[in-house]
């Protein structure tokens, strides 16, 4: 069967319709440092009735930078706007030609061809400390059982007590199990214990957490590839999703992060968090740009509807 994420059907049209205006609003409370850079600077660089030159250009292009599109994302943008620098008379005119560009930039990633399952759906969810691994899958969790999912989670992040804790916490607030072992014990056994009790328990959903630094002399990705190998071991097809989480707040780091990862574990989704605390938001566009890999959800706020499901046109319209 094929897993079916959150919500389905004609019950959750109408609900989904009067939820979309109210997260429209908090998309664009949540991106505001960015929108002020994109929207606001870029009605001043009009004022006085310039026209499109060189100069112009050599500050939209520092503005796009600001906000973090990153150097080659920036030069895919302004040499855009440059071939179309005849039809551009106003800041409306080169929003709207911006919009264009970066929803086709967007879009340009390969879509996640989503495996077939028998059993639960596992996600392992991986990324350095500090990002909000944590939340993310406290966050998921509870939109899962929302839509009638039984949900375990497996706290293989024992390197890091407060981690179980944080996990304990959300996985009570969620109404979801939590699979979990002494602090310091085999991370790739709490994985494998957590999928053995999905089995058992018929969970739907698996979420593994993971360490996002190794405090012995242990490689990062080596553990992670260990946690990966068992999870397979007792679910042949699994994971089923490697879901890395992103500090936006970090900017080009993120990618460099998402790069180190990729490379090592074959990463099929990101999340990005904290995207309401930067003005750096351009480092979705970045993101999606310069990596073949999609971004699933971003993350607005604290709250546990403030984890959407990335969606393109809503996140361009948040932007200008």
């Amino acid at each position: 069967m094929a897993f079916t994420w959150f919500k389905n059907n004609d019950e959750v049209k109408e609900e989904n319709q009067e939820k979309s205006t109210g997260f429209l609003n908090r998309l664009r409370k949540g991106l505001s440092k960015t929108q002020k850079v994109l929207s606001t600077d870029i009605n001043e660089l009009f004022a006085g009735n310039r026209k499109i030159d060189d100069e112009l250009l050599e500050e939209l292009e520092e503005l796009l930078i600001t906000s973090d599109m990153g150097v080659r994302t920036t030069m895919d943008l302004i040499q855009s706007i440059s071939k179309k620098s005849s039809e551009i008379s106003g800041a409306d005119q080169l929003k709207k030609a911006l919009k264009e560009k970066i929803l086709a930039l967007l879009n340009s990633e390969k879509p996640y061809q989503e495996k077939i399952t028998t059993g639960p759906h596992v996600i392992m969810v991986i990324g350095v400390n500090g990002v909000g691994k944590t939340t993310t899958i406290g966050k998921l969790s509870a939109k899962f059982v929302a839509s009638g999912k039984k949900v375990i989670i497996a706290a293989a992040d024992t390197f890091r007590a407060a981690a179980v804790e944080q996990l304990t916490i959300w996985a009570q607030r969620a109404g979801v199990e939590i699979v979990k072992h002494k602090e310091m014990s085999d991370p790739a056994a709490v994985a494998y214990d957590g999928i053995e009790a999905a089995l058992a328990r018929g969970a739907d959903v698996v979420l593994v957490d993971t360490a996002g630094r190794i405090h012995t002399r242990k490689n990062l990705m080596e553990e992670l590839k260990k946690i990966k190998r068992a999870i397979s071991k007792k679910l042949p097809e699994a994971p089923h999703e490697i879901l890395l989480v992103l500090d936006a707040t970090t900017g080009q780091n993120a990618l460099s992060q998402a790069e180190l990862f990729n490379d090592a574990l074959d990463v099929t989704g990101i999340a990005l968090t904290k995207l309401d605390g930067t003005a750096k938001g351009g480092i979705v566009v970045s993101i999606c740009s310069m990596l073949e890999i999609p971004l699933k959800y971003i993350g607005i706020g604290e709250k546990i509807e403030d984890l959407q499901e990335f969606d393109s046109v809503r996140f361009v319209d948040a932007l200008f």
